[in-house]
């Protein structure tokens, strides 16, 4: 497995283990921290590489 496919792969893993401490937490504070969560990978999205040809 390449680098990238295992960083991909750990990526994913920390997020689905974000994913399952929010959904057990109460539903104001799971809206709160789906909130959060949207915003990290907003803020991830924006500072990732830019494709010229798009």
């Amino acid at each position: 497995m390449s680098m990238d496919a295992a960083d991909a792969d750990a990526r994913r893993d920390d997020l689905l283990s974000t994913l399952e401490v929010i959904e057990e937490q109460p539903l104001a504070e799971r809206a709160n921290a789906y909130a959060a969560l949207h915003d990290e990978l907003a803020r991830r999205l924006e500072s990732g590489p830019r494709d010229a040809s798009a």
